[in-house]
């Protein structure tokens, strides 16, 4: 079945474009388009979609709001975040608020066809790269490490897990993770998946955030601040 995707975005021109490259792919179809938040949340009521493609300023709505109430829904459609400009606080708000990538809107076709196919199968595409330089940018934004206590949840996790969660924190890809632990990617990808029913969290993003918010993981410096 062909991936049903919606683009949201208040420039006419842009939305053509990515329409063009999506409609050349045999397993995509643009079934939606918005010129707003608003707008887009109005579609999706009536319109069954899998990936949006969500600008971050536009009028009315913006999509940090939009994503936050579309994420909200059960059975929601994911969101892939496109913005003009690298390491911006709204696309920072905009993970947070639920969405699983962020991507420059000037990101080479062949790369944005990859995280559309990649977020419709359930992981994050936020480079572990840019995920670093996004959360040390917009640190202060987080509370202060021991404000407030750690996710209760995360009492749940077992040692391995919250090992794993760590590294997942510090940027690692789970290649990079099984390399470090000695196990296999596929014994990785399990725990990942336990960590987020565990925790309640959509995707290695959110694990991310979560970690830095409880202050298991330092902003810059990306070790661990403590552990068990």
């Amino acid at each position: 079945m062909s991936i049903r995707v919606m683009l949201v975005d208040d420039q006419v021109l842009l939305r053509t474009g990515f329409r063009m490259v999506l409609a050349a792919q045999p397993d995509m179809d643009v079934v939606a388009e918005a010129g707003d938040g608003a707008e887009a949340i109005d579609v999706l009521r009536s319109t069954a979609v899998d990936v949006v493609l969500m600008d971050v300023r536009m009028p009315r709505l913006d999509g940090v709001e939009a994503t936050r109430r579309i994420c909200a829904e059960p059975n929601a459609a994911k969101v892939l975040i496109l913005t003009t400009f690298d390491l911006d606080e709204y696309a920072f708000s905009g993970l947070k608020a639920g969405a699983s990538g962020f991507m420059l809107k000037d990101v080479p076709p062949g790369e944005l066809l990859a995280a559309i196919r990649s977020v419709h199968s359930g992981d994050a595409v936020v480079a572990p790269s840019t995920t670093r330089r996004l959360l040390d940018r917009f640190s202060p934004m987080l509370p202060s490490h021991g404000a407030e206590p750690a996710n209760k949840d995360m009492e749940r996790l077992t040692d391995r897990e919250r090992e794993v969660m760590l590294l997942v924190a510090q940027g690692m890809s789970n290649g990079e993770i099984a390399a470090r632990l000695v196990l296999s990617e596929a014994t990785v990808k399990t725990h990942v998946g336990r960590i987020l029913t565990k925790l309640g969290l959509r995707d290695r993003v959110q694990v991310v955030v979560l970690a830095y918010e409880s202050g298991l993981v330092r902003a810059g410096g990306g070790g661990p601040t403590g552990g068990r």
